[in-house]
Formats: C-alpha cells, sequence, structure tokens
C-alpha cells in the first residue's frame, strides 16, 4: 500500500509544510499590509488636516444651527405629514419597480408564465389597493 506522503503535492517533508504555510499566510500578510496602509493613510489625512487649517473661534462660528437655519425661537416644529406619506408612497413603488425586473426575467422563462403572472397581478392588486386608500383619503392632495 502506498504511503500519503509518496503522493506528488504532498507534504512529505518540514521543509514542504513550512513553505506551504508561508504561501498560506503570504495572501494574509498581503491583505494585513494594505489595512495597516489604509488607516495610515486616513490618520496622516486627518492630522494634515488639525494641523493646516485655520483655527479662529467667533461667535458666529461657535453658534448653533441646524441646516443652515439660525436656531430662533423654540425647538419644537410643526411637520406636515404629507411630505412623509409621497415619502413612503416613493418607496412604495421602488420596491414595486425592484420586484418587476426579476419577474420579467423569469417570466420569460419556459414553464414559469402562468405563475408568475398570477403572482404579479396579486402583488400589483396590493399596490393598487393601498394607492386607492391613499387618493380616497385625501392624501394625495397637495393643498
Amino acid at each position: 500500500m502506498a504511503d500519503v506522503t509518496d503522493l506528488p503535492g504532498a507534504a512529505s517533508t518540514p521543509a514542504r509544510t513550512v513553505l506551504a504555510s508561508s504561501d498560506y499566510f503570504h495572501g494574509y500578510s498581503v491583505v494585513g499590509l494594505l489595512a495597516v496602509i489604509g488607516v495610515l493613510f486616513v490618520a496622516v489625512a486627518f492630522g494634515a488636516g488639525r494641523l493646516l487649517r485655520p483655527v479662529v473661534p467667533t461667535p458666529e462660528k461657535l453658534l448653533t444651527y441646524e441646516c443652515g437655519v439660525d436656531p430662533v425661537g423654540e425647538g419644537w416644529a410643526h411637520t406636515q405629514v404629507r411630505y412623509y406619506v409621497y415619502a413612503f408612497l416613493y418607496v412604495i413603488f421602488a420596491v414595486d419597480s425592484i420586484f418587476l425586473f426579476p419577474w420579467a426575467t423569469v417570466f420569460a422563462a419556459p414553464g414559469y408564465g402562468a405563475t408568475t403572472l398570477v403572482e404579479m397581478f396579486i402583488f400589483l392588486g396590493f399596490l393598487a389597493v393601498g394607492l386607492l386608500y391613499a387618493w380616497k383619503k385625501g392624501v394625495l392632495e397637495w393643498t
């Protein structure tokens, strides 16, 4: 019976084992070196920015602001819900379009036509009912 070390490519000597492990860790050392270089690049960039920027604190620079608007009055502001509803409707139809693309590819495959067609009409029916509900509630009217 042949020994396992007699097979070609088998590690029969300690030198081959060391060589194989050094090749194995070489790939990880390259990734680790790139990670260290990346971290050093970011650290040097932030350090250079801190050293080179002018530091002139003025009362205007120390003032808190929100989106470029000076904070005047109280912190509570009334926001219209319709903006959120429009965003929500956009997300719904974006998800709808995401589901339509894979459906179109599966629909073209042989043997899946009728099943996927029924499933897509059920899905579009749910979306239509939601849109009809939003329209009946007057959510889609801007004024």
